[in-house]
């Protein structure tokens, strides 16, 4: 569990990003906060930029206008090596379609996540054994293409918390996932997260999932509100 501090997880303010050539921007965000202890879903219809605002947070895209802090940090006037480094100490992903390294074990994965962390490397297997075990998961040695899709997703998000990270950004998390395992899956990236003290953003169509989180908000209602906090 990570030390309290006076910061939110998420900080925006008058974010705007545009493609280039597009006739208008995909996200326009006057305000927006997420507390450290909080879990929050996003909801939009199809290319209203959800996946977009994600890679913004995450520092993988730069906005066209505006800053993101991240834990107090604008992560998108880091540069380089930096932003990496900053993204990997404070910003967990779970993708939609998992983006594991195939061809590698399963604790291969997690110890990947963790050469960004501050934890000595002597610790670093430990680390990783102790998410896997939490995450019910024991076949570490296993290569991920012989796991479940169900399996992959808790070894994707055993990555995701390896750093005990400010926040963790879940992208249509249960997508990948039957219906009838959908609910278990979201128990288990909840759970998770309160575990390590991460906030928690997911973007998702499936609209069953909104009454598991503290706070819903609709992008619709974001870009065109202005202050959301």
């Amino acid at each position: 569990m990570k030390t309290a501090n006076h910061h939110p997880a998420i900080e925006i303010d008058s974010l705007s990003f545009q493609y280039p050539g597009a006739a208008c921007p995909v996200i326009e965000i006057e305000q927006l906060a997420i507390r450290a202890d909080e879990q929050v879903v996003l909801t939009g219809q199809s290319g209203s930029g959800k996946s977009t605002l994600l890679h913004l947070i995450a520092g993988l895209m730069d906005p066209t206008a505006g800053s993101i802090q991240i834990n107090g940090t604008c992560i998108n006037r880091l540069r380089g090596s930096k932003r990496d480094r900053f993204r990997g100490h404070h910003v967990g992903m779970v993708f939609q379609t998992f983006q594991l390294l195939h061809g590698f074990s399963v604790i291969e994965n997690v110890l990947a996540a963790l050469m960004f962390s501050d934890l000595p490397k002597g610790q670093h297997r430990e680390r990783a054994m102790g998410l896997l075990e939490m995450l019910g998961i024991n076949t570490p040695n296993a290569r991920i293409e012989e796991l479940s899709v169900g399996q992959q997703q808790r070894v994707a998000v055993a990555r995701a918390l390896a750093c005990s990270p400010t926040v963790v950004l879940a992208d249509e998390p249960t997508a990948a996932l039957d219906p009838e395992f959908a609910n278990t899956a979201m128990d288990l990236l909840q759970e998770a997260c309160r575990s390590v003290g991460s906030a928690l953003v997911c973007v998702t169509h499936d609209r069953s999932l909104i009454e598991r989180f503290d706070r819903h908000e609709r992008l619709e209602d974001l870009v065109s509100s202005g202050s959301v906090s």
